[in-house]
């Protein structure tokens, strides 16, 4: 299926690595001119090497923490009137309540809620001036199913989705549509941390801890970064105009609500 946006810029933020990369990868393959983001040079360099080999498409490397008004300048400066923006942000680590002072809400707001919601209020309006756009919040499945060790991250990324969802209302009329992907469990560096976590509290080895996570969810299985990455590409689609405001869940049917 072509999906109609070869030739399209697209900025995908914090795509070194993970679903970020699955989303950059894939938006290549469909012939967009592609604008990795991260902070380690080398990681950063290595992922634009590899995507342009894989894909032949254009792909630029652009250095920048997402958490400055510095590094979001820089990253706007590299292409300042993208067709496409994925927002994506490391999450905040687990924890309790009880450790979270004012200093690591402060920081987990500035990285799940004000960096996206800052980009979004710089190329929403030439979006919409252009008569296309496509942005994709990259959030959490906890944004629907709160856990309380994911506190921080829950809290920071419901305030984006609440925010999105208003302003996509608005934006639509000028084809510009704004959707944020949910997903839980995939096979990715966050993972990883997971399992690690588990083997320290649990005393068990890399493969039980691994497990015992992608057992949490009905697919027995951790979700490919792949899929994930279909999943980001179809929702920039030309053809996918008319649906705004979503949140689709990738969860491995984890999700039990009826809606």
């Amino acid at each position: 299926m072509d999906l109609g946006i070869a030739g399209r810029k697209a900025i995908v933020c914090a795509s070194s690595q993970g679903l970020g990369y699955a989303c950059a990868l894939a938006l290549a393959q469909e012939g967009c001119e592609v604008f990795i983001n991260g902070r380690d040079e080398q990681k950063l360099a290595q992922a634009r090497l590899a995507l342009h080999e894989a894909t032949g498409a254009m792909v630029h490397a652009v250095r920048a923490d997402l958490d400055t008004d510095a590094g979001r300048a820089t990253l706007l400066a590299a292409c300042p009137a993208p067709d496409i923006l994925v927002n994506n942000n490391a999450g905040p680590p687990p924890g309790k309540l009880e450790d979270w002072d004012h200093a690591t809400w402060l920081a987990a707001l500035e990285s799940n809620l004000l960096a996206a919601a800052l980009l979004l209020r710089e190329v929403l309006p030439g979006m919409r001036a252009r008569g296309f756009g496509r942005v994709v919040n990259i959030t959490s499945a906890m944004v629907k199913t709160p856990h309380a060790a994911m506190g921080l991250s829950t809290a920071a990324r419901a305030g984006l989705t609440a925010l999105s969802r208003a302003l996509a209302r608005e934006a639509i009329v000028d084809n510009v549509t704004i959707n944020n992907l949910l997903p839980e469990r995939f096979d990715t560096a966050r993972q990883e941390f997971m399992a690690q976590r588990l083997m320290r509290e649990q005393g068990i080895v890399r493969e039980a801890a691994r497990q015992q996570i992608a057992d949490t969810v009905p697919a027995r299985r951790f979700g490919q970064p792949r899929e994930f990455g279909a999943a980001c590409a179809f929702l920039c689609a030309d053809l996918s105009g008319f649906m705004t405001g979503q949140n689709l869940q990738l969860d491995g049917g984890a999700y039990t609500a009826l809606v």
